[in-house]
């Protein structure tokens, strides 16, 4: 399976973006999804989580009431829609599948494939 991430950008603090993880397959429709961003100089944390079926879902305290992750399996893409940005937001998002089950698939490790990554920048 292959994921490519877009819809990354440069936005003012208080706007919104949204990404797109597009799979290559259907069988993106089994994976647990996740988006995880990378900042510089930190390491790359988990965001949101949302199971293969896109009604549970787990979100990073930092995003919580600001980002929604939702999943539209016919169309084999996953999204993030962020609002109320903040500088802090600003990071490379990623988007990422597992074969594990939502809630064993926690860390970066438990995920097999990749998008490439897109950049957020939020300025303020």
């Amino acid at each position: 399976v292959q994921l490519q991430a877009s819809g990354g950008g440069l936005v003012q603090a208080g706007g919104s973006l949204r990404l797109i993880c597009t799979a290559s397959t259907s069988t993106f429709e089994s994976l647990t999804v996740a988006w995880f961003r990378q900042a510089p100089g930190k390491e790359r944390e988990p965001v949101a989580v949302v199971n293969r079926w896109g009604v549970t879902r787990r979100y990073a305290d930092s995003v919580k009431g600001r980002f929604t992750i939702s999943r539209d399996v016919d169309k084999n893409t996953a999204y993030l829609q962020m609002n109320s940005l903040n500088p802090e937001d600003t990071a490379v998002y990623f988007c990422a599948g597992s074969w594990k089950g939502f809630d064993d698939a926690t860390q970066e490790n438990d995920y097999e494939y990749w998008g490439q990554g897109t950049q957020v920048t939020v300025s303020s």
